[in-house]
């Protein structure tokens, strides 16, 4: 609780250096591993046309808060070629930590340990959770939204009874029907992502 309480306060502290979306299309280069230990190469599987990657942390209350969501929303995509994918990027989250946490809170969302923060800078996240959406076309992402799931969290322990918008859900319809999102970036509320070093980076 500590720590994620410290990452909270560092976010705060940096909430105004923002990344800038990238107008232009990203190849799927990057690094991360399945809790299994193997590498993962390819985030659009099964000839899926929309790619959502939503970032987490174990010690992070506001992003277990949200699991249940992220699997309402798999499953409401389920037929629509959606791939989703829970990126836990803090150097604290080893596949033996995340694995535990997989059981305890049985998450059925594929999961991708991004150790080189590969995904995070894809991604331009910064806090988790944060989410971010991409259409998938020959092996190109390209990013179409990137930020909160939803507005219930107002601030770090103040929070709406329900969401009155669902910037996650919208994104995605608007990427299946060829539109834009009706946000392109909204600011998440929650813990700061922690950077690894260069030499972990390597």
């Amino acid at each position: 609780m500590l720590r994620a309480v410290f990452r909270i306060l560092l976010y705060c502290a940096t909430a105004l250096l923002t990344f800038d979306m990238t107008s232009g299309a990203e190849p799927e280069s990057f690094h991360a591993t399945d809790l299994q230990g193997h590498e993962v190469k390819q985030l659009a599987t099964n000839d899926a046309r929309v790619v959502v990657l939503i970032f987490a942390a174990t010690d992070c209350p506001i992003s277990n808060r949200y699991i249940p969501e992220i699997a309402r929303l798999k499953q409401e995509f389920s037929s629509r070629h959606v791939a989703f994918w829970w990126i836990f990027p803090n150097p604290d989250d080893t596949r033996t930590v995340v694995l535990k946490h997989q059981h305890e809170y049985a998450i059925d969302v594929p999961i991708l340990i991004d150790s080189r923060q590969d995904l995070v800078h894809l991604a331009h996240a910064a806090v988790t959770p944060e989410t971010a959406v991409f259409t998938a076309e020959n092996g190109t992402l390209h990013q179409t939204y990137h930020g909160r799931i939803d507005d219930r969290y107002l601030a770090f322990g103040k929070e709406r009874p329900q969401a009155a918008h669902h910037d996650l859900s919208a994104a995605i319809h608007a990427a299946l029907d060829g539109h834009a999102a009706p946000s392109t970036h909204t600011d998440p509320i929650g813990c700061s992502i922690i950077p690894i070093s260069s030499e972990q980076h390597r």
